[in-house]
């Protein structure tokens, strides 16, 4: 299978799944229209991918990838909150606050929050005698990647910093926890789900952890550069939100040619980090993926 068909295939069997969660009216209805709203769903697919190099199956980590899912929606709603970012648009879309009011959005992010960790402690297989643990080893990585360690200590230095500029430094921290803490949960949670079903070589959850580390900034860094030169159709929500927020981003501090560079070179860091780990599986898909995260144009 090529790399095109394999993502859409790992695309849709989280989507699908995904389609069974929040089935009712009310606040189900507020965080199903957010999670079901579209987007790539990278975090699923690569929570998937990680399990198969790992020597599992995609199905093995379905629903911890549909959990760090259910996670990145919640920030993605509270992040467009007018004490945020005040963004009207998401994914094409009228944002979650602007849809249901401001009060009901708070509460369908803090609702798909405690889903995500209710999906992960509840996730069905056939766990080696002893190793249900690992349920509780995907929380833990998950918890730590929400927050003052990860996305929430990410987002409160990019939310006190609005207005100044940051050095390189400043905000690649930042931007580490921000994007690249669920990325970093996405791909050792994939590990996690298939340690719990067989031996797994204990370089690769390292490995995981530095492939993710060095995927998130050259995502982020994309990401700025999106916000200048994307085409707003594509990317699904306005071009200049960053500028007109007074947000320090990398293109301000570097410049676009500069940022693309950064983009390639944190990409080959990940394809890189991949090779440090002894896989039971093929990574070729995972190399292929940042690849094509780099040059995205949404």
């Amino acid at each position: 299978m090529d790399f095109t068909k394999e993502m859409e295939a790992a695309r849709r069997m989280a989507e699908d799944r995904l389609q069974q969660f929040f089935p009712g009216g009310g606040l189900e209805e507020a965080m199903r229209y957010s999670l079901l709203a579209g987007g790539k769903r990278i975090r699923p697919v690569l929570t998937m991918k990680f399990c198969e190099a790992a020597g599992g199956t995609p199905e093995e980590a379905l629903d911890f990838g549909c959990a760090v899912e259910m996670l990145h929606t919640y920030s993605l709603i509270h992040d467009d909150l007018p004490c945020m970012d005040n963004d009207d648009l998401r994914r094409g879309k009228p944002t979650n606050h602007k849809v249901y009011g401001e009060c009901v959005a708070t509460l369908a992010g803090d609702a798909l929050q405690a889903a995500a960790f209710q999906t992960v402690l509840s996730a069905e297989g056939t766990w080696r005698p002893g190793e249900e643990q690992c349920m509780v080893l995907a929380g833990r990585i998950l918890a730590e990647a929400a927050g003052f360690q990860g996305m929430c200590g990410g987002q409160y230095g990019d939310t006190i910093g609005d207005g100044s500029l940051h050095t390189e430094a400043e905000l690649t921290a930042i931007n580490d926890k921000k994007t690249g803490a669920l990325l970093r949960a996405a791909c050792m949670m994939g590990v996690a789900a298939s340690m719990g079903r067989r031996a797994v070589e204990d370089g690769c959850m390292g490995a995981a952890g530095e492939y993710a580390s060095n995927l998130g900034l050259a995502f982020q860094i994309r990401d700025d550069m999106l916000d200048v030169m994307g085409d707003a159709g594509a990317f699904g929500k306005p071009i200049g939100s960053d500028a007109s927020n007074n947000k320090s981003t990398y293109v301000t501090l570097l410049g676009l040619e500069a940022c693309g560079a950064r983009v390639l070179d944190y990409t080959e860091r990940a394809k890189a980090a991949l090779r440090r780990g002894n896989w039971a599986g093929s990574t070729a898909f995972l190399e292929t993926l940042a690849d094509s995260l780099a040059v995205r144009k949404f």
